[in-house]
């Protein structure tokens, strides 16, 4: 049986866009590979791949034969800061080489004074300070060679290559004919400072963009650096401190005031408040008792208690947050595909841009040295790194800023659908309420509860626990048989008497009379309650009626939404009585009844039938098929009871208007993608034609190869800028 497997691998070595596509085509076309996603920003692939096929070491080697380098994660943080420490050698060593080219640059420009000596030798002088700067930007021209041999296609290094070398190249053959005594070349016809200020200006823009980039990618910096790095157990009767990693499933981990809560477990001892915020986004601490849940990197603060270890290593709840928010962060919006088109055509039509460019200045009689120039602008300003960032950036810090709120996007897909919703429909039980009702009323006595009790006991829905809490005091046998029927009821047996505890489909399905109950049924169903028929041996005995209270925010939630001009339903399996008025308690007009687990996924269809996104509000695990179903399944959850392979959205917290906060993240995530494209493409829209000198004939005007430089690098940082003040965000 094939067995798959996803893994997030960190690479270094990626310059831009087409970078991205060659790692991706070559790990698509490998056996066993069964889908592979490259992001330029977090510089991870996410790649699933079948595991009877091939494994990691070998999904690696692939990565390594198309010119790039994967990083072991223990080591990305250094592998990250060395990168940025050799970007900022390499820069500064091409600065100081640079400005002596800068000023025989101002001679020529400006008449700036010259010694005799430096005007003499210029061309063995600029020689040899650029020699030693195309040493320092040697990894531009090894990646695009590389990528030109081994993957076919040309990238931003391979753009920067061909000008730098080109404007090098050309000023040594001037350089060598000068010292040949050739006395028609001079200082003027040399472009020794465009190469060397060339690779200057884009080693300062590649230092400024890694450390942008790694700048956002803090949220999973932060969460890592939640992590406990110690325990504190019972081992022998005596307090132990161990190392995390010993931790095992079942030790009694004891827990001091102030200290942090190693892993996920359960509490067997004690009372304290837990703050939680690092890891749900919830801001007042939680008190814990005995029973409840202890999650993993949460602080301790005033009391101390003791818990049972449950999840360890990669099953706790932060670690799955990490991987997820890693996956969502690697993972590409439908919105980057356009780019990733444009990508893989953009740098061959560059170059040939770029040789049209030179012929044609050439055939206008502007002579070699212009149409070179052109030539070189052309290709260092169409570097399409911009466009290469101008997503994912977006979607990183995006899904970093979800992840501190308690609201977990599970893709960048999801985080583009979720600000199409158009219709939004909430689960009654567990959602819009608190799940966990009270007996309000009881027809037909002591008798009634103490046979409904009995058909609840071996139930684990949320009204058993209601009927059972009132039954306490009782003393309530276990059935002789128990059958749960979806969506209706329970059919138990007690000393072979026959009972029934459903709703009006279960009696009538055993074709039981409940008429004379039928005024007080609608009576309670009209208040909101949840009223359940008990019958014994075929006939009805009495009502149990439970009432369901709603969550704190479950009114505010809707208004925002409906102020959103999004149409809001509620599904629930109870009758249209009850289910109305919950529904009008909470401002809801539109409402699904008597709707079985099993057919909530068709109420979905129905709805996206219409033409509209839908979304579904649900716990996460009775909802399943219906969140699968939906445009986009957002699950309610609460610390680590989340079920995260449940939706595309998980909550952590049970605040509803953690709705309303991931589709406003999500319209103004994509707010930053659309700014960052419309500039990305309108930088390029109107560069290239300037760089190749449309100006020229009306206005004298050709663009310099060092300002054109310093654009296309800069253009890379103004585009993560514009991504990482997203952190302003904050949720209404």
């Amino acid at each position: 049986m094939n067995k798959t497997k996803k893994i997030v691998i960190s690479i270094s070595g990626m310059t831009c866009a087409s970078c991205v596509l060659a790692i991706e085509t070559a790990l698509r076309s490998f056996k066993g590979v069964i889908s592979a996603n490259v992001n330029f920003a977090s510089e991870k692939a996410v790649v699933e791949y079948d595991t009877a096929i091939t494994d990691i070491q070998a999904i690696e080697k692939i990565i390594k034969a198309t010119g790039y380098t994967p990083i072991e994660d223990d080591t990305e943080k250094k592998a990250r800061e060395k990168e940025i420490g050799n970007l900022s050698k390499r820069f500064i060593g091409s600065l100081v080489l640079s400005v002596p080219l800068l000023y025989y640059m101002f001679h020529l420009l400006f008449a700036w004074p010259m010694p005799e000596f430096a005007m003499r030798n210029a061309a063995t002088i600029e020689f040899i300070l650029t020699t030693p700067i195309l040493f320092f930007g040697s990894i531009f021209f090894t990646r695009g060679i590389i990528s030109l041999i081994k993957t076919k296609t040309a990238n931003m290094d391979t753009l920067v290559s061909l000008g730098v070398g080109a404007a090098y190249l050309y000023s040594f053959y001037v350089t060598c004919a000068i010292w040949l005594g050739n006395s028609s070349f001079g200082m003027s016809d040399l472009y020794y400072e465009v190469a060397g200020f060339l690779i200057t200006f884009i080693l300062l823009g590649k230092y400024f963009e890694a450390i942008a980039k790694g700048r956002t990618s803090e949220a999973i910096k932060k969460l890592i650096g939640l992590q406990a790095k110690t325990a504190l157990v019972m081992r022998d009767g005596k307090e132990v401190e161990i190392r995390i990693e010993e931790v095992k499933i079942g030790d009694i981990v004891v827990v001091k005031p102030g200290g942090k809560i190693p892993v996920d477990g359960t509490v067997i001892d004690g009372y304290s408040s837990v703050e939680e915020s690092m890891v749900t986004g919830e801001s007042l601490p939680v008190e814990k008792k005995a029973g409840d849940k202890a999650i993993g990197a949460t602080i301790n603060k005033t009391g101390s208690f003791t818990f049972k270890a449950e999840k360890i290593g990669s099953d706790t709840f932060l670690a799955q947050v990490i991987k997820f928010v890693e996956e969502a962060q690697g993972s590409k919006a439908p919105i980057e595909e356009l780019a990733d088109k444009i990508s893989a055509y953009f740098v061959p039509a560059v170059v040939l841009i770029g040789i049209a460019t030179f012929i044609i200045w050439l055939l206008a009689g502007q002579g070699f040295a212009f149409a070179l120039t052109a030539f070189i602008t052309v290709l260092i300003i169409a570097c399409p790194c911009a466009l290469g960032l101008a997503t994912p950036t977006a979607v990183m810090v995006a899904t970093g800023i979800g992840a501190e709120h308690g609201i977990l996007i599970k893709s960048a897909a999801a985080l583009q659908k979720a600000g199409e919703i158009k219709v939004i429909v909430f689960d009654k039980t567990g959602t819009l309420t608190k799940g966990k009702p009270e007996v309000t009323d009881l027809i037909g006595g002591n008798e009634v509860l103490f046979y409904a009790a009995v058909a609840e006991k071996k139930s684990e829905h949320p009204l058993a626990e209601a009927i059972l809490k009132k039954a306490k005091g009782i003393n309530v046998p276990d059935p002789q048989s128990f059958n749960s029927i979806s969506g209706k009821g329970i059919e138990a047996t007690l000393n072979n008497e026959t009972i029934l505890l459903g709703n009006r489909k279960l009696m009538a399905e055993k074709n039981i009379a409940f008429s004379d109950f039928e005024n007080k049924i609608q009576e309670l169903e009209s208040q909101g309650k949840t009223t359940m028929i008990v019958a014994k041996n075929n006939s009805v005995i009495g009502l149990v009626a439970v009432a369901d209270t709603l969550k704190q925010y479950s009114k505010e939630a809707i208004k925002e939404l409906r102020q959103r001009g999004i149409e809001v339903v509620m599904i629930t399996g109870d009758n249209k009585r009850t289910g109305e008025a919950i529904a009008k308690q909470v401002g809801i007009d539109k409402i699904m009844a008597e709707v079985l687990p099993q057919d909530k996924a068709e109420k979905i269809k129905i709805l996206q039938a219409g033409g509209k996104r839908v979304a579904i509000v649900g716990d996460g695990i009775n909802d399943a098929p219906a969140l699968a179903q939906a445009d986009i399944g957002i699950a309610i959850g609460s610390g680590t009871d989340v079920a995260i392979e449940a939706g595309d959205i998980v909550l952590v917290k049970e605040d509803l208007r953690d709705v309303v906060a991931a589709i406003d993240l999500s319209n103004y995530a994509m707010k930053k993608i659309k700014q960052n494209l419309f500039w990305a493409f309108f930088y390029n829209a109107l560069g290239v034609p300037i760089a190749a000198g449309i100006l020229y004939p009306f206005t004298g005007f050709l663009l310099n190869p060092i300002i054109a430089g310093a654009a296309m690098a800069f253009s890379s940082v103004s585009v993560v800028t514009n991504s990482l003040m997203m952190r302003r965000f904050r949720a209404r």
